[in-house]
């Protein structure tokens, strides 16, 4: 999502050219949202897209030209409400400060689906349009610990908006309460004013197509034959803390570079340190410091932290080393990476799916795998990965 500039995430990126397809997609939902504003109707425009295809760049441009148009007193969006909500504090905090940089956005215009609704229920007011990025993470339940007493976001917030525009990937799910199936989708949206683009073109792995698919392969518990070499850096690690020092030093020369894990480690909200521990490597998970303004991949103190699924998602790094915990084996006998949901520390990922409409098993599976493959896809230049599990570690280095 975010571009490299001097090793910190660059905040210019969202008045950057875009690619003829992002364009296009974004020419398309301008002009979807004017037919519905003109036309005095409801409308959802969903823009699907891998991991790295541009989905957020996407996002701030589509909505700094909307906020453009807001204050122009010819155009059909002239005095309209609009905001962009995001289910993800780290990209909220990102978001924020691009406002704060940028003489068109306000901050104000940026908030979480439950503060929204919350806010939005009281006051019964009506907005024109609502941009939902990492629409993935919306809550498809009641979630008290968050605030959110209905059943659906989604639901909830397409009362109070007359067009909503859907960021989503649902490769990228990863609680039950937020599980959306293809036929959920469908039941919520409708047939009626929906209009539906992906965004196709890998922006973020600088790699040739080998290497995304055997990521692709890897999350789909294939084991490949490793990537010929290339510019693209990929290794598999026999060491935990060769893996570290090697990052640590494209901190230092590029910037934005981080050691990420699988969540098979303890961690607890409670203002301890809770440590991920790797052969010879015992490294702190990152802290959690929503006081902060800057995003945990921008701090220079997270080089010596370990982050998490949660704390990286929808970000981009130059360098990922990445640590595959317990939850993930190898079979030796049937050839394939086992997925063993015991030993993930997430269990509160799986709130709530017993209610799901599929196979418990492989609901729990398909929310790992999800897991594993946003934290493989954040890498722009390089991508090392060390496997706990001594059999899948072996059958790494072998392959």
């Amino acid at each position: 999502m975010v571009r490299e500039n001097k090793g910190k995430l660059d905040i210019t990126w969202p008045v950057r050219k875009l690619s003829c397809e992002q364009e296009e997609i974004k020419n398309e939902a301008l002009n979807f949202a004017k037919s519905k504003i003109e036309a005095r109707q409801k409308g959802i425009f969903v823009i699907g897209g891998r991991a790295g295809t541009g989905k957020s760049v996407l996002v701030t441009a589509l909505f700094n030209e909307i906020q453009a148009a807001c204050k122009d007193k010819s155009s059909i969006f002239s005095k309209t409400k609009n905001y962009v909500l995001v289910n993800h504090p780290e990209m909220l905090k990102f978001y924020k400060r691009v406002a704060g940089e940028s003489p068109i956005l306000l901050k104000k215009n940026f908030d979480r689906p439950t503060s929204f609704i919350n806010r939005i229920h009281k006051s019964a007011e009506q907005v024109d349009i609502v941009i939902i990025d990492e629409a993935h993470l919306l809550l498809t339940k009641k979630d008290a610990y968050n605030h959110f007493y209905q059943e659906n976001q989604l639901q909830e917030i397409l009362k109070y908006a007359r067009i909503v525009i859907l960021i989503f990937d649902n490769k990228q799910v990863l609680k039950a309460k937020s599980y959306w199936s293809k036929q959920k989708l469908a039941a919520i949206l409708g047939e009626d004013n929906v209009k539906i683009r992906h965004l196709q073109k890998q922006f973020r792995i600088e790699a040739n197509v080998d290497v995304q698919n055997w990521i692709s392969d890897f999350c789909s518990k294939k084991i490949s034959h490793l990537p010929a070499k290339q510019k693209f850096d990929f290794r598999i690690m026999n060491d935990a803390k060769e893996m570290y020092e090697l990052v640590k030093v494209h901190e230092k020369t590029e910037g934005l570079s981080r050691l990420l894990a699988t969540y098979d480690f303890p961690y607890r909200l409670d203002g301890n340190d809770y440590f991920v521990k790797a052969g010879n490597l015992s490294l702190r998970w990152d802290r959690s410091k929503p006081q902060e303004s800057l995003a945990w991949a921008e701090r220079a103190d997270t080089i010596d932290e370990v982050g998490s699924v949660y704390t990286i998602q929808g970000f981009d790094l130059n360098y990922a080393g990445i640590i595959l915990g317990p939850s993930l084996g190898y079979d030796e006998q049937l050839d394939k990476i086992v997925v063993r949901s015991e030993f993930y520390e997430d269990q509160a990922a799986f709130n709530g799916i017993k209610h799901l409409d599929t196979n418990i098993k492989a609901a729990k599976e398909r929310l790992i795998l999800n897991a594993l493959n946003v934290l493989l896809t954040r890498a722009r230049k390089g991508l090392y990965i060390y496997a706990v599990d001594s059999k899948l570690r072996k059958k790494l280095l072998q392959n």
